[in-house]
C-alpha cells in the first residue's frame, strides 16, 4: 500500500465518521438536545475532513479546494458560536446554520466522490454534468435545505436539553 492510499483511507474514513457524527448532531437539533459528545466529534471530524483533503496532490486550484475554504470558514463559525460565544443571542441560530452547512458540504463532496468512484453511478454521469448527477446534487441541497429550517426553528436555547 503506498503513502497517497494509506492518506487517502483515512481521510475517507475521517470523511465518514463527520457524515454519521453531523446527521447525529442534526438530529440533536431537530430535538432541541445540544449532544456535547457527538457535537465534539462531528466539528473535529469535519475540520480534520476539511484539512486533509489539501493534503493529496494537485497542480492548480481545484473546486474541492474552494469547498474546503468555505467548510473550514464555516466551521470556524460554528466553533466560534458554539464554544466561544457559547450559543448566546443570534449566534444560536447562526451555529445551526453553519453545523447544517457544514454537513451539507461534506455530504456535497460525497456525492462527488460517490459519482467519481463507484462505477454504477460513473456509468449515469461519466462528466457530473449529466441529469442523474444534477438531481442527486438538487435532492441532496433540498433536504439539508428543509433540514437547516427546522433545526433554527426546533433548536432553542430556553429549552434546549444537554446530552
Amino acid at each position: 500500500m503506498t503513502l497517497l492510499t494509506a492518506f487517502t483511507i483515512v481521510h475517507v474514513i475521517i470523511s465518514l465518521v463527520g457524515i454519521g457524527s453531523g446527521f447525529v448532531v442534526v438530529f440533536g437539533l431537530l430535538t432541541a438536545k445540544r449532544l456535547d459528545g457527538w457535537t465534539a466529534v462531528f466539528l473535529t471530524s469535519t475540520l480534520l475532513t476539511s484539512l486533509t483533503g489539501f493534503g493529496f496532490p494537485f497542480a492548480h486550484l481545484l473546486p474541492s479546494h474552494v469547498v474546503g475554504v468555505i467548510s473550514l470558514v464555516v466551521l470556524t463559525v460554528a466553533i466560534v458560536a458554539r464554544y466561544s460565544l457559547h450559543l448566546a443571542g443570534a449566534w444560536r441560530w447562526i451555529y445551526v446554520v453553519c453545523a447544517v452547512l457544514a454537513l451539507y458540504l461534506n455530504s456535497f463532496v460525497g456525492v462527488v466522490q460517490s459519482f467519481l468512484k463507484v462505477p454504477a453511478l460513473k456509468a449515469l454521469a461519466p462528466t457530473q454534468k449529466e441529469p442523474p448527477f444534477l438531481i442527486a446534487q438538487l435532492a441532496v441541497m433540498a433536504i439539508f435545505i428543509v433540514l437547516g429550517i427546522l433545526a433554527v426553528k426546533k433548536f432553542r436555547i430556553g429549552r434546549v436539553a444537554t446530552a
